[in-house]
């Protein structure tokens, strides 16, 4: 059976990699300070995602995503930059389609989401 990551460790997941792209690096108060949570928090989640084998935490305390943590990671943004560039599409403000594109990312199956990708490339041309 397919372990499944909670809908919070995939956000941290998700955020661990917009961070990395953006800095090179990740520390649990980088986390912190772009979700505006606590490090108490923060180092709780980053322990269960360790747990998971989805992270691994350096002597330093530098994280890095594992391919398992990585192909979680990208899928959900991969599905927020879609609905979210969708919505804006659709006339809804970037603010509020950021937020709703974050509700939608972890609910869809692989398969409605696939869906929603084709029909979105084929209306947009992308």
């Amino acid at each position: 059976m397919k372990e499944k990551i909670l809908e919070s460790g995939e956000d941290y997941l998700e955020t661990i990699l917009v961070l990395h792209n953006r800095n090179g690096e990740v520390r649990s108060i980088d986390i912190a300070a772009e979700l505006d949570y606590s490090k108490p928090s923060v180092s709780v989640a980053m322990k269960n995602l360790r747990e998971r084998e989805c992270i691994t935490v350096d002597k330093n305390g530098f994280i890095t995503l594992t391919d398992k943590g990585r192909a979680i990671a990208e899928r959900v943004y991969e599905r927020h930059l879609l609905f979210t560039e969708w919505l804006v599409s659709l006339g809804v403000p970037e603010d509020i389609a950021a937020e709703d594109a974050c509700r939608i990312e972890h609910c869809l199956s692989t398969e409605s989401f696939e869906a929603i990708k084709r029909h979105v490339k084929e209306y947009t041309g992308a």
